[in-house]
C-alpha cells in the first residue's frame, strides 16, 4: 500500500481521487459479487476499502475500525491456540 500511496503522491490531486475512487469502487463492486459466487468476496471488500482510505474519510474511518476488529479476532484465536496447546 505503501507504493501505491507514494505513486499517487505525484499525481494531481483531482486525477489521484478519481483513480481512487474508481479503482477502491471497482474492488468493492467486485467483493460483493464475490460474496454471493465462488471467490475471495472478503478480501476484495477489505481490499477496496483500504484503497478507499487513501483518499477518503468515510473509508479511513471504516478501514480503522476493521483493522481493530481483525486485531482482536487475532487476539482472541493466539489465547485460545494457547490455552488449547497447555492442556
Amino acid at each position: 500500500m505503501q507504493k501505491l500511496r507514494g505513486w499517487l503522491s505525484r499525481v494531481p490531486r483531482p486525477v489521484r481521487w478519481v483513480l481512487v475512487t474508481l479503482i477502491g469502487s471497482v474492488f468493492l463492486v467486485l467483493g460483493l459479487i464475490m460474496l454471493v459466487t465462488p471467490g475471495p468476496g472478503i478480501l476484495f471488500l477489505f481490499l477496496g476499502i483500504s484503497v478507499l482510505a487513501l483518499e477518503i474519510e468515510w473509508a479511513r474511518e471504516l478501514h480503522k475500525k476493521g483493522l481493530q476488529g481483525l486485531e482482536k479476532l487475532f487476539a482472541e484465536l493466539k489465547k485460545r491456540l494457547s490455552r488449547n496447546k497447555g492442556s
